[in-house]
This record gives C-alpha cells, sequence and structure tokens, in this order.
C-alpha cells in the first residue's frame, strides 16, 4: 500500500458500495485493480474463489493474474477468476449446459466457421460475399444489444432488415443443431440464462461476491448486463474506466456505460486518477488541451511530477 499515492489507496480500501475508479493513462489502474484483489483476500477475508476480475484481452489478464500472485502467494489466491469477458461466459455455460441447451463439448464457430454457416444457410438467396459479411456483422451486433432474431425481424425496416432477421434466425437454429455457439454467444446466452432464471442467477451472484472489471469503457450493451446480473443486489463492484479513452465504437463499445453506472447504481462512489507516471508536464498539457474538445461524462486533468519535460 506504500507505494500507492492517496487516490489510487483510496480506491482500494473502498468496499462499502460499488465504485468507478476514473482513470487516466498512465495512472496505475492495473496497480489498483490486483491490489485491490489482495486486499480484498487478506484484509477482508473474502475467498480468492469468490472474487473475480475480468478483463478484454488474454494478454491483459495474465498480466493480471501474475501481479495478484506475486502479492498473494500461491495457496491464498487458488480458485481466483482473472479472465476476458468471454472466458467468463464460457465457464458459465460449461457449468450451466442443460439451462443453456448445450451438450458437452460444444463447438465455439470462429468467423471463418460463421461465415461458412451464413454462406450455407442463404444458398438459396446467392447471396454475394459483402452481403455474408453485412449479414455477420449485423447479426454480431444484435446480439451484443440482446435483440433475439424475433426482435430482429419485427424491427425490420426495409427488405435487407428482413433478410438479415431471417438469416438470423436461420442462423440461431443451426448453432442449436450444431451443438455450438459462436462468440457473441459467449456472452449474450449466459445473459440470458441470468435474466430467465432467478435460481440460477442467485447461484451465480454467490459464487462472484465481488466483481472487478477493467477497460469499462470498452463494454458493448451485453457485457454491460452481465455485469449487472451478476452484481446484483449486492453492489460490491469496482470497475475501472476512462471515456476519453474509448476507440472502439465501431465494434460496439459504449463509452456512455459508465454514465448509465449512476443509473443503475444510485450509490456509486466516483475516484478519479489523475496522476500520470508515465509522461511529462509539456505532453500532458498538450494531452488535456485536445482531449477538453471531448463530450465528458466525469471531468478529469492528468497531471504528472516528472516535470516539464523536452519542447
Amino acid at each position: 500500500m506504500s507505494q500507492l499515492n492517496p487516490r489510487q489507496r483510496e480506491a482500494v480500501r473502498y468496499i462499502d458500495g460499488p465504485l468507478l475508479v476514473l482513470a487516466g493513462a498512465g495512472s496505475g489502474k492495473t496497480s489498483v485493480i490486483t491490489r485491490k484483489v489482495a486486499y480484498l483476500v487478506e484484509t477482508c477475508g473474502i475467498r480468492a474463489s469468490r472474487i473475480a476480475a475480468v478483463t478484454f484481452t488474454n494478454k491483459a489478464a495474465r498480466e493480471m493474474k501474475s501481479r495478484v500472485g506475486r502479492l498473494l502467494g500461491g495457496e491464498a489466491g487458488r480458485g481466483l477468476t482473472i479472465s476476458t469477458f468471454h472466458t467468463l461466459g464460457l465457464n458459465i455455460l460449461r457449468r450451466e449446459l442443460k439451462a443453456a441447451g448445450l451438450r458437452a463439448g460444444f463447438s465455439i464457430f470462429d468467423e471463418q466457421d460463421v461465415e461458412q454457416l451464413l454462406r450455407e444457410l442463404s444458398k438459396k438467396n446467392e447471396a454475394d460475399k459483402d452481403t455474408l459479411q453485412r449479414a455477420r456483422w449485423q447479426i454480431s451486433a444484435w446480439k451484443n444489444d440482446l435483440v433475439d432474431p424475433d426482435a430482429a425481424m419485427v424491427g425490420a425496416e426495409d427488405d435487407f432488415d428482413a433478410f438479415y432477421a431471417a438469416l438470423y434466425g436461420a442462423y440461431q437454429h443451426a448453432l442449436r443443431v450444431y451443438n455450438a455457439v459462436d462468440f457473441d454467444d459467449l456472452i449474450q446466452l449466459p445473459v440470458k440464462l441470468l435474466r430467465t432464471d432467478p435460481e440460477l442467477r442467485e447461484r451465480w451472484q454467490n459464487r462472484i461476491r465481488y466483481l472487478l472489471v477493467d477497460e469499462y469503457q470498452d463494454t458493448n450493451g451485453a457485457q454491460y448486463e452481465l455485469v449487472r446480473l451478476l452484481v446484483g443486489v449486492r453492489n460490491a463492484l469496482t470497475v475501472v474506466g476512462d471515456d476519453d479513452q474509448s476507440i472502439y465504437a465501431w465494434r460496439g463499445a459504449r463509452p456512455e456505460n459508465l454514465a448509465r453506472l449512476r443509473e443503475d447504481f444510485p450509490r456509486l462512489r466516483v475516484i478519479k486518477l489523475e496522476q500520470n507516471y508515465r509522461s511529462t508536464g509539456r505532453i500532458l498539457h498538450a494531452a488535456n488541451t485536445l482531449i477538453a474538445n471531448n463530450g465528458h461524462v466525469f471531468e478529469k486533468r492528468l497531471w504528472s511530477e516528472l516535470g516539464p519535460g523536452e519542447l
């Protein structure tokens, strides 16, 4: 704890309600997450197997796991979940096979598998490659927004939408026949199970007693809902994010999910990490000036103790 600055220490120790750590670039957010995991285990007495930390890439998950391992040691960290969203969803599906309508050893279709299946399903329509690619993107977008095939058909505004919605329905049916899911299903299906099965939802809320989420500005609609359902009324949640670092809107990310937190968690506390350990004053002044033009949910201003730096 002695290596943390006052704001970082405050973020690590705050467990009285849901917390948003607004972490500017280079502000030591990974240290906050890893040390908070250690704090929850060593000081708060929460078993590591009841804690989950979620991020977006396998590389980030490995780095986080390595840091926590050094802080906790082998035994204390046994059973801790540090993974990507998709791996967490996959684990839920493997434990809830019957509820998900899947059989053991189900397949996970990659992009090539998906395109091949869509091609087979649309042979009668003689859809070209661009149309199939757009269909894949549209189906993915619907799943990320938790829109099922029936709702997609009802919302169709033209013949193209209707074609994609019909293909979506046939595609989902085919996946079940093949005992398969795609990557979007790894989030969308667990959300459906948690929404519709109170007993299953309570079981997973009890299994994950504290949830930490990194890069929250990059969550899409389905990922946001997965977090909300897993946290439940306990509100044992810490998310780390920064709306100025959201660059994945093209793949469904919704930086406005940071603002939604205040609606769904009225007791939300916000702690800002504004001290930058990576850059000098001139660089941060340029960055702050540029970022000031963005539309903001939360205001912040990065600063550094590294001096003004070279021109």
